[in-house]
């Protein structure tokens, strides 16, 4: 039998680029989605049975070029990961409304059309898997907020209303929230003196991903929280 596909949007230096080792170490063919081409072709050479297909996931005629390509080479994705993130802070007087539209198309525009068309496929299988990775933005509108919140918040409610249609068609669609600073060497800058425990690992979220993605199905889950074990909340 032919490997599994696993398609993952937002292939950068930290979650992305973790939760691509840890289903391509898992088994599967990996698709790993950027705009960024140097650095996935960088990932591509690392990490063993993936192939990077650059994409920017706010061009709909790039999605569906994109996902013709995967299915050409790899085969159809039984597994999809959006973890492609657009984030503008300033408050609502502060920040460009263009902005806040860009943010929209890539958090939640994009869930949309590449749901719309990996679905089906996966329906007509009874099975598959659709995560997307958000926040507590998702949750909350901070003052300095405004111009990403709203967006993960609408990306939050359009997974549940998609895990609502197809998860009694045997589709399991989760939201796996993410209440803590990734360990980046940007946030190390930005976070200077703090202990490692304040930040959580990339690694960590891949796991939690793989396990979401390989839930029983008496037992799935939609909402998941992840957070370092100090965390505030």
């Amino acid at each position: 039998m032919s490997r599994p596909v696993a398609l993952i949007t937002g292939v950068g230096p930290g979650t992305g680029a973790a939760i691509s080792r840890r289903f391509a170490r898992g088994g599967y063919q990996v698709a790993m989605l950027a705009r960024d081409e140097a650095r996935l072709k960088a990932l591509e050479d690392e990490i063993e049975g993936s192939r990077a297909f650059v994409c920017d996931v706010t061009d709909v005629a790039q999605i569906d070029a994109t996902l013709a390509a995967v299915r050409q080479t790899l085969g159809e994705p039984s597994v999809f990961v959006h973890n492609a993130v657009g984030g503008t802070f300033g408050n609502f007087l502060d920040i460009d409304p263009a902005a806040l539209e860009r943010n929209f198309r890539i958090n939640t525009m994009a869930l949309l059309h590449f749901a719309r068309r990996l679905a089906p496929p996966m329906v007509e299988a009874g099975q598959g898997v659709i995560i997307a990775t958000g926040n507590t933005s998702a949750f909350r509108g901070k003052a300095n907020f405004a111009g990403f919140a709203p967006s993960k918040a609408a990306q939050r409610v359009l997974a549940e209303a998609i895990a609502r249609e197809v998860g009694p068609k045997g589709v399991h669609v989760a939201y796996l929230t993410i209440d803590a600073v990734i360990d980046l060497e940007w946030t190390r800058k930005a976070f200077p003196g703090r202990p490692d425990d304040f930040f959580i690992k990339p690694a960590a979220i891949a796991d939690e991903t793989w396990h979401l993605a390989h839930q029983h199905r008496s037992s799935w889950t939609f909402a998941a929280e992840i957070r370092p074990y100090c965390e505030t909340w």
